[in-house]
């Protein structure tokens, strides 16, 4: 599709974004009702979209139709991160006005602010903690095979400076960033599907957990690592590691933290094929979410703070484990943050659960197409995981006779070789 067009640019600059999601759609040969079911709507529901003229327009619904299309954010008003907190927050008719001032708010803020250290952190843990961060926040942009080089002489610098240390102390708050390191080494590993290797950081990073005496650390080190085991499918083994990880966050634990690993033992749970134990910690998950407040920066070692949002994309993750598209339904709407967040990789494997419950539902066109929407993003940043998802998802239908839009997403899964 070609942006730059005389019809798209004067339709962006009248306000008439419902002209833009139209002409995108007609380019790339998408029907109303396929693009409706790709964003968990109605057909009906994209044809008033798509006339709403220069009106409000309601911004969860265009998002996610910008997102499936691929269409620049600016052209229909939108921007990531601002489309995120107007989905998570329940505003369906902000108007482009309000909503693109306070776009303009969040960028204004300085990015290196939530860049924060630990607070015991001083001299060398300091600085190497905030590269580590950094890390992670490019890990929403940047393909894994780009960042793992950087990732692990910046781990071996860790850890050569750790066993240098002076003091036990120091040797203590050394570990804890290379605990922090190694994971996001393990991170980084499974994301290119080299499962052995991932293995092998996150049993490190857990290690260096336990030489830095940090009970957080060491419980958000094993949930890491059953986070890894579910989604291989190892349901009983990340089991036990999460009742480990409980059992250091101990009775105080912050809610963050019981959030996140309440999700986690979700997933666990649906692997075993258990929809009644993951409905339970999702139930959990939601009520710990309740007590985070508003203004609360997370808890050191989480970067980002947790939502209703994340915890409704792990029902919708559960629902497509399980096969029971009622639960991706339900979660959907409140999982749009998720959907249209800027860590496309992430992004890309919540829409192949989603693809997976329209193809459980008998969904066909909306599932491919949604597969194929993920699998492009898996191509861009080679990433193992999302491709091997892609494979996962195909080899669960058999026909003798697929239709084209399967054919085509053959074609393109057959080409891929990393």
């Amino acid at each position: 599709m070609n942006w730059t067009a005389q019809a798209i640019r004067d339709a962006s600059r009248r306000g008439d974004f419902g002209r833009v999601v139209s002409l995108a759609r007609r380019a790339a040969g998408v029907s109303q009702r396929q693009l409706g079911d790709a964003c968990g709507t109605s057909q009906s529901a994209v044809s008033r979209l798509e006339g709403r003229g220069t009106a409000s327009y309601d911004m969860t619904i265009l998002a996610r139709a910008a997102t499936h299309l691929h269409i620049p954010p600016r052209l229909v008003g939108l921007a990531d991160h601002a489309a995120a907190h107007a989905a998570e927050n329940g505003q369906p008719d902000v108007h482009r006005r309000n909503f693109l001032a306070g776009t303009a708010a969040i960028a204004a803020t300085p990015a290196l602010a939530a860049l924060r250290p630990h607070p015991t952190d001083t001299g060398q843990a300091a600085t190497l903690r905030m590269a580590t961060t950094a890390f992670r926040r490019l890990d929403g942009t940047t393909p894994s095979r780009h960042l793992s080089e950087p990732v692990l002489a910046h781990l071996r610098l860790t850890q050569a400076i750790t066993g240098e240390a002076e003091t036990p102390e120091q040797r203590a708050r050394l570990a804890a960033v290379g605990s922090e390191a190694a994971s996001l080494a393990g991170w980084l590993a499974w994301d290119m599907n080299d499962i052995g290797s991932a293995r092998t950081w996150y049993g490190a990073a857990i290690t260096a957990a336990r030489t830095s005496g940090d009970r957080l650390l060491l419980a958000y080190q094993f949930g890491s690592l059953a986070g890894f085991e579910a989604d291989a499918g190892n349901g009983a083994q990340a089991l036990s590691l999460i009742h480990r990880a409980h059992r250091h966050l101990g009775e105080d634990a912050s809610a963050i933290a019981s959030a996140w690993l309440s999700t986690v033992e979700a997933q666990a749970h649906a692997v075993c094929g258990n929809a009644t134990a993951a409905d339970t910690a999702l139930l959990q998950a939601s009520h710990s979410t309740d007590a985070i407040q508003d203004d609360q920066q997370p808890p050191w070692p989480w970067v980002f703070t947790f939502t209703h949002s994340k915890v409704a994309a792990a029902r919708l993750t559960c629902g497509a484990r399980l096969g029971v598209p009622q639960w991706v339904t339900a979660a959907q709407e409140r999982a749009a943050a998720a959907l249209t967040s800027s860590h496309e990789k992430q992004r890309a494997l919540l829409t192949l659960d989603l693809a997976a419950a329209h193809l459980t539902s008998g969904r066909l066109d909306g599932a491919f197409a949604l597969a194929t929407r993920a699998l492009e993003t898996g191509m861009r940043y080679r990433s193992g995981r999302i491709i091997e998802r892609a494979r996962a998802l195909r080899r669960s239908y058999a026909s003798p006779t697929p239709p084209k839009i399967v054919r085509d997403f053959d074609d393109r899964l057959h080409g891929i070789y990393l």
